[in-house]
């Protein structure tokens, strides 16, 4: 079955380019598109999509706050929601994840990662843009729930320990192979059995994880 998505930015041009990208897949189908705030918010409490696109400057409510109300703490049905900006400020980014967002993307990211974010957001995984700055992800483990003990390995192999430390660093897994030599196949096994040894569910708390025990110094 398609992934259904909901485009929401009050720029028509960007809801027109983000929809020929996403629609020339075979497994993801816009379902709307919203120009404002309280548009989305109606759109995305009608439609049920899988993932909702939401732009955080908008008319009448911005992006964050209808992140709040579809996907927040207390909600009890939330919605997966990825914020989409050209706003990459600290504050945004916390907002927006502690909000409920499953991800968080730059407008420049380009197509395949927002494809990419799509997908990940639809399997209930969690994505934030490579194009971040350490900074920014830093601000946002200092006051993520994502807890380990410090100077634990938690048996990871070198290789594992070299995957960890290319994710923190905001690589994609193709980029990761790249670096290590090895194939993307391999890269998600090393992903997988890391997520298992350390108990984390995406590439975000694995980035916390490895921040948290200075990997990625």
């Amino acid at each position: 079955m398609s992934i259904r998505v909901l485009l929401a930015d009050d720029q028509r041009m960007v809801r027109s380019g983000f929809r020929r990208i996403l629609e020339a897949e075979p497994d993801i189908e816009v379902v709307a598109e919203a120009g404002d705030g309280i548009e989305a918010l109606h759109l995305a409490q009608r439609e049920r999509p899988d993932v909702s696109l939401l732009d955080i400057r908008m008319p009448g409510i911005g992006g964050l706050e209808v992140t709040r109300r579809l996907a927040g703490p207390g909600i009890a049905d939330p919605l997966r929601v990825v914020v989409v900006t050209t706003f990459d400020l600290d504050e945004y980014v916390n907002e927006a994840l502690h909000g409920g967002a499953v991800g968080f993307l730059l407008k420049d990211a380009g197509p395949a990662m927002l494809v990419e974010a799509v997908r990940a957001a639809a399997r209930g995984d969690a994505m934030v843009s490579p194009q971040i700055t350490v900074r920014l992800l830093e601000h946002f483990i200092r006051s993520s729930a994502v807890r380990s003990q410090a100077g634990a390995d938690h048996g990871l192999t070198p290789r594992e320990h070299d995957t960890v430390r290319a994710v923190a660093l905001g690589m994609t897994n193709t980029e990761i192979a790249q670096s290590l030599y090895v194939s993307v196949g391999t890269v998600k096994k090393h992903l997988a059995s890391v997520q298992i040894k350390l108990g984390v569910r995406n590439r975000v708390e694995i980035a916390a994880w490895a921040y948290r025990n200075s990997i990625a110094d």
